[in-house]
């Protein structure tokens, strides 16, 4: 496939979700107020706890059979090293910058968390409907681009709310943390002994663990459609023309194309919240860019090619091709609703969010179609 053509597939689904984020952007508008920020809240709890997990479900649910869960069991390790590679990137940033210590949560979790949702249910799909897309027959690569997108955004959520999560609380209480920790070690040093300290310490840590945060219902509801397409019996009572609760498949399904549409604008109205600057320092920001745009991707494909080495993944270019595609995404938008949560770097959060998200039409382009030409090849 020629370069040009590579590059228009490329780019059609990126302004796609630039023409949505932009009237997101516009209904948000003071003088507009369609999106303004208590809409953006309600209509993010519905994308959360109903378009979301119903859109995970069917998808999952439609490619879940034995064998694709085979083939697909390397998505969840790949993510994990996004994650980790990340997260050693955001520390190695961290030292060089010396950002304040209400922020180092907020930058470790930017560089080690993408946004493995909306950015892959939307970019893989529209990809497989292009033409000259590499990918085969449109609608069976719709299909499985959805199932893979679907995966990737349970498992992700499932990361971002069990580590992210915890990174930014404790960054965000680090210095309430310090000084409660001062008080107690002035009044209790010479009562208490070390192991009495480590068990307070213990019980403190899992008291603090929020597992109604770690199973976002995205995660639950992959848990459900991974049964309906794995287990035979329960796969014929819900999928195809014959199956008779079919209904719920198809209630599932048409709520959950609600779920994409609202994302977008949910992020072209929080994107607003960026032009209006904060103190954040310019080099921080450059270095989150650097990290998801450059050396992540850079990284993914040494990953993804030696894990094909090894035999740990199929050949097939699609499936490849979203896991590269993991290692080039713009920061979790969740990353935002946590900082709003812990009440600190929330200004910051947003202009990261903003510059981050502009340089990623330019960036998921580029390496949309990089990857594409790469797969065809490997």
């Amino acid at each position: 496939m020629e370069l040009k053509q590579l590059l228009v597939t490329a780019l059609i689904p990126v302004l796609k979700v630039l023409s949505i984020t932009a009237l997101g952007s516009y209904l948000a508008l003071d003088r507009v107020n369609i999106l303004g920020e208590v809409t953006r809240k309600n209509l993010n709890t519905v994308v959360f706890y109903v378009f979301g997990p119903a859109l995970v479900s069917s998808n999952v649910a439609q490619t879940s059979t034995y064998q694709n869960m085979v083939k697909m069991w390397f998505i969840p390790v790949n993510i994990l090293i996004t994650f980790i590679i990340g997260s050693i990137l955001g520390c190695l940033l961290i030292q060089l910058i010396r950002p304040p210590a209400h922020l180092r949560g907020l930058v470790l979790g930017c560089c080690a968390a993408g946004n493995l949702g909306m950015m892959l249910l939307i970019i893989v799909p529209e990809v497989c409907k292009e033409k000259g897309s590499p990918f085969g027959a449109p609608d069976v690569c719709h299909m499985y681009a959805m199932g893979y997108a679907s995966l990737s955004m349970a498992v992700g959520d499932f990361y971002v709310w069990s580590y992210v999560y915890n990174i930014v609380r404790i960054s965000s209480r680090r210095g309430n943390q310090d000084y409660n920790q001062s008080v107690e070690r002035s009044s209790t040093s010479d009562q208490a002994t070390t192991s009495r300290k480590l068990e307070q310490r213990i019980v403190m840590v899992l008291q603090k663990i929020n597992l109604k945060s770690i199973f976002a219902p995205s995660t639950i509801g992959a848990l459900v459609g991974f049964p309906i397409g794995v287990i035979p019996q329960i796969r014929k009572l819900f999928l195809g023309d014959g199956a008779p609760l079919r209904v719920i498949q198809d209630t599932a399904y048409l709520l959950g194309d609600g779920a994409i549409p609202s994302l977008i604008l949910i992020i072209g109205g929080n994107l607003l919240k960026g032009l209006r600057g904060s103190g954040i320092q310019k080099s921080l920001v450059v270095g989150i860019i650097v990290v998801r745009y450059v050396a992540l991707p850079l990284i993914g494909i040494l990953v993804v090619k030696g894990a094909l080495k090894f035999g740990l993944v199929h050949s097939d270019p699609l499936y490849l091709f979203v896991l590269l595609l993991q290692f080039s995404l713009p920061p979790a938008m969740n990353i935002g609703i946590m900082t709003q949560v812990f009440g600190a770097g929330e200004n910051e959060c947003s202009v990261i969010m903003l510059w981050t998200y502009a340089f990623a039409s330019l960036s998921l382009t580029f390496w949309s179609a990089a990857f594409m030409w790469l797969v065809a090849r490997l």
